[in-house]
């Protein structure tokens, strides 16, 4: 493929950039021959003219589709450089949060610096077993790749984690050392997968530390070995060390820190066990301080010092050896702030002798004070004549002191490295190991020294083993592919590894110059410059002649000689190390002394390369000057190779940590820094060695289905190898052979001949889908065109006929319109004339008569006017001569002439005012009208409002009513829902119980067949342990199982006492759980009844009826207190009566000889006495009754007498009488009442004195009540004050609780469940102990009732013997023929009869060797009917003992067929099937009403008649739990391998194939050569399988139902994880063949009428997953419909899949971020807990119903093939 052809318009290439690195860019002109500048277009539009240069072959990169943008292994990239691999990281992390990517055989590994979900339980189980290829990229498929290949090569194993500071090194080996953990946990009791993680605290105390870029960086070095044994268990580790920094422990640079250990110890000084350590905080210690700040954010140095602490104690360190451990770091702390004074000679120096941080250092380490400091300010010098001592200036004893103190920190880290050693080491021999690296990577800093020389040379070797196994499986790849191999030229270090570690290498030159007296740094610069002045990978710098530069594998690093040769040399004196020798302390003298040996080393494996010698990081030497004569430089180098030889034969597995950003932002991405570590990690040299050869690999088959839409029909149609017809299309499509090869089962590509074939594949498709549209468009126009014309002509052709047609409508309509109007004129004319002619007429005739009206009218007004005037005239007349009269009588007595004028003026005023008044009242009524009016319209307009309000009130009312019963309604469902919820938790945690206990108890199995077994072993036996008895009142077989070494003894008790009491003690403890469930009961039966009390107390109660009912049950009690008095009396006396009777037919026995007057005169006697006894109960009752109306007389006389006045001439007999109803049961009693008031008649009642005995008896009687009344008040009054200080003790513990509780919420969330168990724990034994103690009670009553039974069964059976015996006798002598007896025969009464010799051989045959194919032609569980009327005859001869035993063996049996066949699922569902049978039919006849509604009357005579096996039946329930559990794991077992490729692979739907994403490259040693591939068929066979057993063997069809539910479960959960975790199976195409293999099951259900056991809905989560991937994800809208859609996913599943989600083709779009993070804003308001994974395990509780059998037990028939001839039917 040309230049010109690869850089055409529309490429996008990568271009420099100094911010970003690498920027991307697109092609705007094609690209000729010549060109010298590339013409680009940038993301953000700006123009760009890059120059090339074609000779040199500098073109820049060109980019990868986007198809392939997104991939989780690097080397599946078709275009493999350093902008491809950055830019597929960062899409990635940033985009899909992914924080893992294979590269190769390389996981890298971004530090996400945030808390991922991704660690749980789940995810190990999800990763356990799966290919490395097949899964998400994850430190656990690394893990699980190293486990799986151990398991398969039985070679060993190593992890390689690297990284810089900061990078989550340290994250990633734990994580990787807790999958070890879980999947290979060990197979003792031992926990030392515990152990190992717990050796993490202890190691990052003190070889961790603060610096700038890490808070918690690893300081030291360190390669874990995990031991394994035969079966991959876990059964040690071992643990080496590599280069600890030193120089902390004496100096920090600024804002860093001491090692945690330091700083952990004195956040407790206050502490009392560390007085004696005299600690101060850490700011005044100076080896602490010189960092500045001694605190870390969010770090709780006291805290993690409790951490330690508890670390310490589980790996065994005794608590004495821990103080001496605080002790020594003690000292080396009070050891740096010792003050040194200097002499006036400036050569010299002394220490004060009351210097206290001294005297605390000698005190501590068990030292001489005064030898200490003397060798602290004197040295040695030893020469070959003569000894002297020399004085020592300050700055000299300052680098002695701190040579000391170093000293001592490495001295004291070796021992606990070696302790922790010892606590992880085992007997048992090792198999094969897997090792887990967490070394430091490669460190570059301003000012590099010794430390940063000797990282950087142990990544140099690193990086030299790292390419030589890549080199490695890549030429394995190629040969087992049988394809030409070609040298590929790979980066060799090993010139830079010369020039440091060969002779006369820059360590050597080291070395030497230490040797020298007075060497210095400078003379060991100028010793390198001359010697490896011409070396290519050293250089000098310019500016400085005390440093030198070596150019290693990832950058220059430039190294500053001062402090070199002081670091190299780690001079300690050794007279100070000859005083600590002899210190009092041993653990201190101990640490100095060369005689200890080294830390056992761990077994080595079988194989000749695995034959490692596994050694001590420090090397063993003989003399202590040697020792510390021997260079740091040397000691590293030794480890170094010791730890090489340990990895190169081992198979490693390699994990890069990349840091993505300095400021430790979450998901924060740094270019810059993250092309850094990938040059220096080896990540671009695994790019750069798979680019030099064929890094694109592809199968035949895969190649076929993507590529074959280029070739042509005839070559797809021949009928070939599919790899003939991929080699013709190669070599027609790619001309150069060297850009492919053909391997044995794939196709090998050169860089970016996939990226070609994929622009062909799109051009094709372009094209084809150009030529589509452009015929199809075509066509629809035509077709358009040929509609449009036939339209317009039908249009034409109706159009003419309409407008004819309604021309000659109009003609019609108008000749027609002409007739209508001459006709409708002239009726309008002739209709207008008629009308006028009326309306003359009319007007004439009623002006005629208005006319005649007037003039009636105006004549009888003249008439009245007429009447009215002649009328007026009179009256003027007469009121004239009346005022001509007055005048005149006025005249005559004044004679005024003016009165006159005064009088007329005043009559003119008062007509005025008369009118006046006249006018104001019309105004008032006008005024009232209009008023009365508008009052009467505004009580109407009040009174239709008033009904409105009323309507709308009414309305309200019952919306109101309706409401609140909707409200009522929706409460009631939700408490239902919640009781329902609660009762669900409550079975699971029940059943988890169960199954703990089944655990338990198969363990309890296994440690005893294990003990069998070393009992036949000789060897050492330890003593008997008291720790373990059988005889205590433990809820369980008192065994202890923790303590390895008393296990031999608790089992031979075992033996001794036998498994009849083991079963007790089970019994016992089931009897509890029962108890407990009865007591929950009995509260809940009690709050219901509560709660109904409530509902009837809203109901109207009358107030009247509390008195008659108070004197009700007072006539009661005192009815019944009389009752009980007469009867005792009664008592005594019928027994008396029955004794003389007894003694009487004795006597007369003994007296006659005949037996039938015997017979005659006992059967009359005792018809006597039941006639007397009857007559004698009459009689009681009568007075019982007599006595009781009395007393109830006596109380409502004593009512009447406080209601009226104290009056002492009212009796109260006449008051009383009124209240008693005349009954002739006291007529007599009202007889004797109203003689007070006939005296005459006292004589003749008193004739015989019954009247004085009456009263008498009437005294007594009322005495006695008043006893009995004051003593039941009494007893009220005691019952009161119990109550009251039961509610003082339940408020003070109330009170007490309350505290408690608060307290606890201030605890931290591991403390308070910690305390909440502790206090549960306290309350289950308090309760335990008293129901203990109630069952002891229980069970000496039950044996002294049992003894006495059995005393007096044996008289009566004594007794009736001997009368047996007499009555022969006599009949003997009576009888003069023989007279032969016949039995009379019997039916079968549905029992068998075995004798209890027989009950091994009764479970031998019908459960132990049974086989289910031996009944399978009988009635469905017939085992279970056998042994149950086994049970029946047992408990019809009250055989308490035959019952017990046959019970216990039945269930034991059981639980050995199942444990012999624990993988047999026809075996497990047999008994599964049988044991609920036998649990249907004890609860069926138990004689309990509520099992025996459906029993027929033949059924009901088959009932337990003397037993009750409540208990027993419990154990059966939780028995057939057990047997549930098993058949469901045999059933998952069988089916869980099968789910994956099933319902993700198979292809159900043919021809999807094809449009699959391309996929990554598989780790060929992943693959196995025989992999299964299930189809989806094989799942339903099986589950056809699976039901057909369970249906045939008789199990209950709720149980079938729960069994497909919970597998149907377990098959939406696998498949479901898988999904989540696959990005090759999360595209559209899957989504469709998900689709299809889900309907398929729902059909299963259907056809065997499963749609009721809710198995189909545990499948709606794999259902909406199958929905989104076919969904569009772009708009808004399509984000609401997501959500409204996928309710059974959480947040982080709909996100995962969505971020996994892969176009199949290039014209489909990935899922954009916006469009991921529209989707999490709208599921915000989810509340839902952050889980990623199902729980594939989670198992739904089981329900058990009752379901009763119609079957009579005696129409059961016994197959002869059982062998139970033994057993008699009854």
């Amino acid at each position: 493929m040309s230049v010109t052809e690869l850089y055409s318009r529309y490429t996008r290439v990568w271009i420099p950039d100094p911010e970003e690195v690498w920027k991307s860019a697109e092609i705007i002109k094609d690209y000729k021959e010549g060109d010298k500048t590339l013409h680009l277009k940038l993301e953000d539009e700006t123009l760009l003219e890059y120059p090339i240069d074609a000779k040199a072959n500098k073109f820049p990169f060109l980019r990868n589709p986007d198809i392939l943008v997104g991939e989780n292994d690097l080397t599946a990239l078709s275009y493999l450089h350093e902008p491809a691999v950055l830019h597929n990281l960062k899409v990635r992390f940033l985009e899909s949060n992914h924080i893992y990517t294979y590269c190769g055989i390389v996981l890298v590994a971004i530090n996400p610096y945030e808390q991922l979900p991704i660690y749980g339980q789940d995810v190990i189980y999800a990763y356990s077993g799966q290919n490395m290829g097949d899964m998400d990229p994850h430190i656990f498929a690394v893990a699980e790749e190293a486990y799986k290949q151990m398991a398969r090569d039985e070679k060993n194993q190593s992890i390689i984690v690297s990284g810089e500071s900061g990078a989550g090194k340290t994250v990633s080996a734990k994580y990787a050392m807790r999958y070890f953990a879980s999947v290979g946990g060990s197979s003792s009791e031992t926990n030392i997968e515990e152990k190992v993680l717990a050796s993490s605290p202890i190691m990052e105390a003190i070889g961790n530390a603060k610096t700038t870029r890490n808070d918690n960086s690893s300081r030291f070095g360190k390669y874990i070995q995990i031991g394994f044994d035969k079966r991959y268990h876990i059964i040690g580790a071992n643990m080496r060390t590599y280069l600890l920094e030193k120089s902390r422990v004496v100096f920090q640079a600024d804002d860093e820190r001491n090692y945690h250990i330091f700083y952990q110890l004195c956040a407790s000084a206050s502490l009392p066990e560390f007085k004696e350590l005299s600690l101060m905080p850490a700011e005044n210690f100076l080896y602490t301080s010189l960092g500045g700040d001694t605190s870390i954010e969010g770090v709780d140095d006291a805290d993690d010092f409790e951490k330690t602490r508890h670390a310490f104690t589980l790996l065994g360190v005794k608590d004495s050896h821990q103080l001496a451990i605080f002790k020594i770091l003690a000292a080396i702390l009070h050891l740096g702030n010792v003050d040194l004074q200097p002499e006036r000679d400036g050569e010299s120096s002394s220490i004060s002798k009351q210097d206290e941080h001294l005297h605390n250092f000698c005190r501590l380490l068990g030292v001489e004070h005064s030898q200490m400091e003397h060798w602290l300010c004197h040295r040695k010098l030893v020469t070959t004549s003569e000894t002297y001592i020399k004085n020592m200036s300050v700055q000299q004893v300052v680098n002695a002191r701190n040579a000391l103190a170093k000293h001592i920190y490495a001295q004291l880290f070796n021992w606990i490295v070696q302790h922790i050693n010892k606590a992880l080491h085992t007997t048992v021999k090792q198999h094969s190991f897997i090792g887990v690296l967490d070394i430091y990577g490669f460190e570059t800093f301003e000012v590099n020294s010794f430390e940063q020389f000797c990282i950087n040379y142990a990544n140099e070797k690193l990086q030299q083993q790292f390419n030589s196994h890549v080199f490695k499986l890549e030429q394995e790849e190629y040969m087992k592919e049988q394809i030409p191999w070609t040298l590929i030229d790979f980066y060799d270090n090993q010139p830079c590894i010369d020039l440091i570690e060969a002779k006369l290498g820059i360590f050597d030159l080291l070395d030497e110059e230490c040797k020298v007296p007075k060497g210095t740094d400078q003379n060991w610069a100028q010793k390198l410059y001359d010697r490896h002045g011409s070396s290519q990978h050293f250089q000098k710098p310019r500016m400085s002649n005390i440093s030198f530069i070596v150019v290693h594998f990832a950058d220059k690093v430039e190294y500053q000689c001062d402090g070199f040769l002081e670091k190299n040399r780690d001079t300690v004196h050794e007279e100070q190390i000859n005083i600590l020798k002899a210190s009092k302390y041993p653990m201190v003298a101990d640490l100095f002394h060369d005689g200890k040996d080294p830390a056992p080393a761990a077994a080595t494996g079988k194989g000749a390369s695995s034959k490692i010698n596994i050694r001590s990081a420090r090397p063993t030497v003989k003399a202590a000057n040697k020792e510390h004569k021997k260079t740091v430089g040397h000691q590293f180098r030794n480890s170094l190779h010791l730890l090489m030889e340990t990895l190169n034969a081992t198979t490693p597995h390699y994990v890069r940590c990349i840091k993505p950003n300095d400021e430790k932002l979450p998901f924060s991405f740094d270019p810059k820094r993250a092309v850094q570590q990938l040059r220096a990690c080896g990540v671009l040299e695994t790019i750069r060695i798979s680019a030099a050869g064929y890094p694109s690999r592809w199968t035949y088959h895969d190649f076929f289905n993507r590529y074959r839409i280029l070739m042509k029909k005839k070559d797809t149609s021949k009928k070939e190898d599919r790899k003939v017809i991929c080699k013709m299309l190669l070599e027609s499509l790619i001309k150069d052979p060297d850009k492919f090869q053909f391997g044995r089962t794939k196709i090998f590509f050169r860089a970016g001949q996939v990226a070609y074939l994929e622009k062909l594949r799109a051009d094709k498709f372009r094209a084809a889908t150009i030529m589509i549209q452009k015929t199809v468009r075509g066509w629809l126009q035509r077709a358009k065109y040929q509609k449009m014309k036939k339209a317009a002509l039908k249009i034409q052709r109706y159009t003419r006929g309409h407008l004819a047609r309604r021309l000659a409508d109009r003609l019609r309509k108008t000749r027609a319109a002409i007739v209508l109007q001459k006709q409708y004129r002239m009726l309008r004319i002739r209709r207008a004339y008629q009308a006028i002619h009326r309306a003359a007429v009319t007007i004439q005739a009623f002006t005629r008569g208005m006319f005649v009206r007037k003039t009636y009218r105006k004549n009888k007004e003249y008439k009245l006017l007429t009447e009215q005037f002649s009328a007026a005239a009179t009256s003027h007349s007469t009121e004239i001569e009346k005022l001509k009269k007055e005048l005149q009588r006025y005249q005559r007595k004044k004679g005024d002439a003016n009165q006159l004028a005064s009088l007329q003026e005043e009559i003119d005023s008062l007509r005025l005012a008369l009118e006046k008044a006249h006018g104001e009242r019309k105004i008032v009524e006008d005024t009232y009208t209009k008023e009365k009016d508008v009052l009467r319209k505004r009580i109407s307009d009040l009174e239709e409002e008033n009904a409105l309000l009323k309507q709308e009130k009414e309305e309200l009312n019952n919306k109101i009513l309706c409401q609140s019963e909707d409200e009522f309604a929706q409460n009631a469902v939700k408490e239902n829902l919640l009781t329902k919820k609660e009762l669900e938790e409550e079975r699971v945690r029940y059943q988890n119980l169960v199954q703990e206990y089944s655990r338990l108890e198969q363990r309890y199995d296994n440690l005893r067949d294990e003990m069998a077994i070393i009992k036949q072993t000789p060897g050492h036996r330890r003593n008997p342990s008291n720790q373990s008895s059988l005889e205590s009142d433990s809820n369980y077989p008192s065994i202890s199982t923790s303590e390895v070494g008393d296990t031999e003894d608790a089992i031979q008790q075992v033996e001794e006492v036998g498994m009849e009491k083991a079963a007790m003690d089970m019994t016992l403890f089931l009897k509890l759980q029962k108890r407990v469930r009865e007591l929950e009961q009995e509260r809940k039966k009690l709050q219901s009844q509560l709660e109904k009390r409530e509902n009837e107390s809203k109901k109207p109660q009358v107030i009247e009826m509390k008195n008659e009912m108070d004197l009700d049950r007072d006539t009661d009690l005192a009815y019944n207190s009389l009752k009980r008095q007469e009867l005792e009396s009664e008592n005594k006396k019928l027994k008396n009566d029955l004794n003389e009777l007894r003694k009487a037919i004795v006597d007369r026995v003994a007296q006659n000889n005949s037996s039938n007057d015997v017979h005659d005169s006992y059967s009359l006697l005792l018809n006597q006495l039941k006639s007397a006894n009857e007559e004698l109960e009459v009689r009681k009752e009568e007075v019982l009754i007599l006595r009781t109306q009395i007393i109830k007389a006596a109380q409502q006389k004593d009512a009447g007498r406080n209601m009226e006045s104290n009056s002492n001439m009212q009796t109260s007999w006449p008051n009383s009488d009124k209240h008693v109803d005349p009954e002739d049961a006291i007529e007599a009693y009202h007889g004797v009442c109203q003689t007070n008031r006939k005296t005459e008649d006292w004589g003749y009642l008193n004739e015989d004195g019954e009247l004085g005995l009456a009263y008498q008896g009437l005294k007594q009687v009322a005495r006695l009540l008043e006893a009995q009344l004051q003593d039941q008040r009494r007893e009220h009054e005691e019952e009161v004050e119990t109550l009251k200080e039961q509610m003082e003790t339940l408020r003070e513990e109330m009170e007490k609780q309350q505290e408690v509780f608060f307290q606890t919420l201030q605890l931290s969330p591991e403390a308070q469940v910690e305390f909440g168990i502790q206090q549960e724990i306290m309350r289950l034994t308090s309760e335990n102990l008293d129901l203990k103690e109630l069952l002891e009670k229980l069970k000496k009553n039950e044996s002294k009732l049992k003894k006495q039974l059995k005393i007096y069964m044996k008289k009566v059976q004594d007794y009736e013997a001997d009368q047996v015996v007499e009555q022969t006798e006599k009949r003997r002598h009576e009888l003069n023929r023989q007279v032969t007896v016949q039995r009379k025969e019997k039916d079968f009464q549905g029992m068998l009869e075995y004798c209890k010799e027989d009950e091994p051989l009764l479970v031998k045959n019908l459960i132990t060797d049974l086989k289910p194919q031996m009944v399978s032609a009988t009635v469905p569980c017939l085992p279970a009917y056998i042994l149950y009327m086994c049970i029946r005859h047992a408990d019809y001869s009250n055989d308490d003992h035959k019952v017990h035993s046959l019970l216990t063996s039945t269930i034991n049996g059981i639980k050995k067929v199942l444990k012999k066949h624990h993988d047999d699922f026809e075996m497990t569902s047999f008994w599964l099937a049988n044991t609920c049978r036998l649990l249907h039919c004890l609860k069926q006849y138990s004689g309990d009403t509520g099992f025996m509604t459906q029993n027929t009357v033949k059924q009901n005579e088959h009932c337990l008649k003397n037993f009750d096996l409540t208990e027993y039946r419990q154990i059966l329930s939780d028995l057939s739990i057990q047997i549930y559990q098993q058949l469901i794991k045999i059933a998952e077992g069988v089916l869980q391998p099968m789910i994956v490729t099933a319902v993700l692979e198979n292809e159900s739907i043919q021809g999807l194939s094809g449009v699959k994403p391309m996929g990554y490259r598989k780790r060929t040693s992943s693959m196995g050569d025989s992999d299964n591939f299930y189809t989806l068929e094989a799942i339903i066979r099986q589950l056809n399988t699976f039901h057909s057993v369970m249906y045939d063997q008789g199990l209950d069809p709720e149980i079938i139902q729960q069994a497909v539910k919970q597998l149907f479960y377990m098959i939406n959960a696998v498949a479901l994880n898988n999904l989540l975790l696959r990005k090759d199976v999360c595209s559209w195409s899957t989504g469709m063949q998900l689709r299809f293999n889900i309907s398929q099951l729902e059909e299963w259900l259907r056809g065997k009428n499963l749609q009721q056991s809710g198995a189909a809905k545990t499948m709606e989560p794999l259902i909406q997953a199958a929905q989104l991937l076919q969904l569009k994800k772009k708009t808004s809208e399509d984000a609401e419909a997501i959500c409204s859609l996928c309710t059974a996913l959480t947040t982080q599943q709909i996100v995962k899949i969505l971020n996994l989600y892969t176009p199949v083709n290039e014209f489909e779009e990935r899922v954009t971020v916006a469009f991921i993070r529209n989707i999490q804003a709208n599921l915000q308001e989810r509340n839902e807990p952050p889980q990623l994974l199902l729980d594939f395990k989670f198992m739904f509780p089981v329900l058990f119903p009752f379901n009763p059998s119609s079957l009579t037990m005696d129409s059961i028939h016994i197959p002869a093939s059982l062998g139970l001839e033994f057993l008699n039917r009854v």
